[in-house]
């Protein structure tokens, strides 16, 4: 990845917690259009809002990144706690695909309920998403945006930066043990910056061909590449300070 448009990723995009119902229904409506619209991995009907949601979200810490010219929502992610105030539960990744995982490594990572959380629900606006062969992303309806040069250079790290705060929330709530269900092109994206995760289980068709992985927090702030650590730096200070 070139790591050049990190230092510009600031002037354009900002990331935000989405602790009000509003920024929450904003996380929302951007997985409905992904999830459900554009990929189908959810049926739409079940949906009337528009809003995407499942038995997680209100236990959940939400996420949202934010194009700063717009006041668009280009991406959302969430956190997952396995220990809520209401007891221990099982994460959406033991839920839904329990008899993909290993369990023997898992058990062998002897990781306490108290600090283990789950990244999930990390989407990218279609408008955000620069595709291959296309000098602008615009994709006609009500979100058709016209980057300019050194914003279009950014578009790859929204997905990154969403990642990222999922990983300054880890850091903020000490939940530092963190798996993932993430289809295997953002494993590889995120060890070209020096992010190495732990597969866990097998492939299988959930949301798309997905795998669960695992990375301490630890981990993956001290093998991050320096570049990624000033964007990571950044980011959890926004979080920090969000009211």
């Amino acid at each position: 990845m070139d790591l050049s448009p990190v230092r510009n990723f600031g002037r354009f995009f900002r990331v935000v917690l989405a602790e009000t119902p509003e920024l929450r229904a904003i996380a929302l409506r951007v997985r409905y259009r992904v999830y459900c619209l554009e990929f189908g991995y959810e049926p739409k009907d079940r949906f009337p809002d528009g809003e995407e949601s499942d038995e997680f979200d209100k236990t959940s810490l939400h996420a949202l990144v934010v194009h700063q010219a717009s006041g668009e929502a280009a991406a959302c992610v969430r956190l997952v706690p396995a220990l809520t105030d209401g007891g221990s539960r099982l994460l959406p990744f033991e839920k839904n695909c329990l008899h993909h995982l290993d369990r023997e490594r898992i058990d062998a990572l002897k990781v306490p309920r108290a600090t283990a959380c789950e990244i999930s629900r990390l989407a990218v606006d279609r408008s955000f998403r620069r595709r291959r062969g296309e000098e602008l992303t615009r994709f006609g309806a009500a979100h058709d945006h016209e980057f300019t040069q050194d914003e279009q250079r950014t578009l790859p790290l929204i997905a990154v930066s969403a990642y990222l705060a999922a990983t300054a929330m880890t850091e903020l709530t000490g939940r530092r043990n963190v798996f993932a269900m993430m289809e295997t092109f953002l494993p590889r994206l995120m060890s070209r910056v020096g992010i190495h995760f732990e597969k866990v289980g097998d492939e299988i068709d959930y949301h798309g061909l997905r795998a669960p992985y695992f990375i301490r927090t630890e981990a993956a702030l001290r093998t991050m590449a320096p570049a990624l650590k000033d964007l990571y730096a950044a980011i959890r200070n926004e979080l920090a300070g969000s009211p």
